[in-house]
């Protein structure tokens, strides 16, 4: 299993299906697992149910990928926000991928319907990174900048730095 974390932007379900092809291996998202088992949005749940409502369903879903995914897993951007999550990722090759404002802010838009950022998006993001930097640091094994690379570039320097070139 190889887990992809970071900020929204960041690029970790386009680059975790680039990384999953070469290695051979299943693909998964639990922003996907939450909208497919809700059947709802994750911008409705946090509309509807509010953001404790959704972390829930969030914890909920990295412990089942956790438990029954052996491929790449790309973890919400807020995901490592709570206490057992983190503590479940010990010992597990996870990357945090790494982006400037300026690249998440072209790539997610500033018309995003992402919940935490659709009110001033770039000062929304530098707060949440403030907030999530250390987290992301603290689970990851590595770190790789994905800024002006392609998802392929950013998936072969994953496998470089988890030393998969031969899995």
């Amino acid at each position: 299993m190889v887990v992809l974390v970071g900020p929204p932007g960041a690029g970790k379900s386009t680059v975790g299906r680039a990384l999953a092809g070469r290695l051979g291996r299943a693909f998964r998202d639990t922003d996907a697992d939450i909208e497919t088992g809700t059947g709802r949005s994750i911008p409705d749940i946090f509309v509807e149910d509010g953001e404790e409502h959704f972390r829930a369903l969030e914890r909920d879903a990295v412990r089942a990928a956790l438990a029954d995914h052996d491929g790449v897993l790309a973890l919400g951007g807020g995901a490592v926000m709570d206490d057992g999550t983190r503590a479940a990722l010990a010992g597990l090759p996870v990357v945090f991928l790494d982006v400037a404002l300026a690249d998440a802010v072209r790539r997610v838009g500033l018309d995003t319907p992402r919940p935490l950022l659709a009110v001033n998006p770039r000062a929304r993001w530098r707060e949440l990174m403030e907030l999530r930097r250390p987290l992301y640091t603290e689970v990851a094994r590595a770190v790789v900048t994905t800024d002006g690379r392609t998802p392929a570039q950013v998936a072969d320097e994953v496998m470089d730095v988890l030393e998969l070139k031969n899995a």
